[in-house]
């Protein structure tokens, strides 16, 4: 009798678990589908991006070139917007800040990168002119470089952490707002305070059971099927 109570018991809290990894990936779909007006969640985190490379090229205004500040921010917003590897985006960032490199943006950049101003102006030169690159070049374009990269390490990571800090908290409210409406359909007769609380506890633990609820479910049927054994 006790060992057919725990089966039944561990195909219950199967169910339960199966169940609320379903909501958990609900809610996650519908935080995705924000994404289709004007990038939705994706936009959460790209303001530390910014920020870096704005440190760096200086304010975005209206461009005075072809292809100026204000057209190497939209570049970066859409490759976030758009999931490319991550890897890609710093290299097409860095590459992006490395164009606006001229004699005459070279001070301002030297001053917020630490180098030297009139050797970074040289080297810009050097470049634009497509002449000989001296040793002094290499040196300052190389310290320039490692402090553009650890800018752009700086803005991404804390970028990327508070995209997928905030993918989760809006899950986890969609999930909370199914399981408290699906609960009110299902026990709205019933008082509010017998229902409300479990229904708020499945909807937050199911934005972070979702991932794993496979793995959790299999382990749990193996016990079940364990179980099954040791009774006969």
């Amino acid at each position: 009798m006790l060992n057919a109570d725990l089966t039944d018991s561990l195909a219950k809290i199967l169910n339960c678990i199966a169940a609320a990894g379903a909501l958990g990936t609900a809610a996650y779909g519908l935080v995705d589908a924000t994404k289709m007006v004007k990038g939705g969640m994706s936009n959460p985190g790209f303001s530390f991006i910014r920020n870096a490379v704005i440190s760096i090229i200086g304010p975005v205004a209206a461009s005075r070139t072809v292809f100026g500040p204000a057209e190497i921010i939209a570049t970066l917003r859409a490759n976030w917007l758009n999931g490319v590897s991550k890897a890609d985006q710093k290299a097409a960032a860095k590459a992006l800040i490395r164009l606006m490199l001229t004699s005459a943006t070279a001070p301002a950049m030297a001053t917020a990168t630490g180098v030297n101003a009139a050797h970074l102006q040289t080297a810009a030169e050097h470049i634009r002119d497509d002449a000989d690159i001296t040793p002094q070049d290499i040196k300052t374009l190389g310290a320039f470089d490692v402090v553009v990269s650890a800018t752009l390490d700086l803005g991404y990571e804390r970028g990327d952490q508070f995209y997928r800090n905030s993918a989760k908290v809006a899950a986890a409210g969609c999930a909370i707002v199914l399981a408290v409406g699906g609960s009110y359909f299902v026990y709205g007769a019933n008082p509010v305070s017998s229902w409300l609380p479990l229904a708020v506890f499945i909807g937050v633990v199911a934005t972070p059971l979702a991932p794993i609820v496979k793995d959790l479910s299999s382990s749990l049927s193996a016990a079940v099927k364990a179980g099954g054994a040791f009774k006969r």
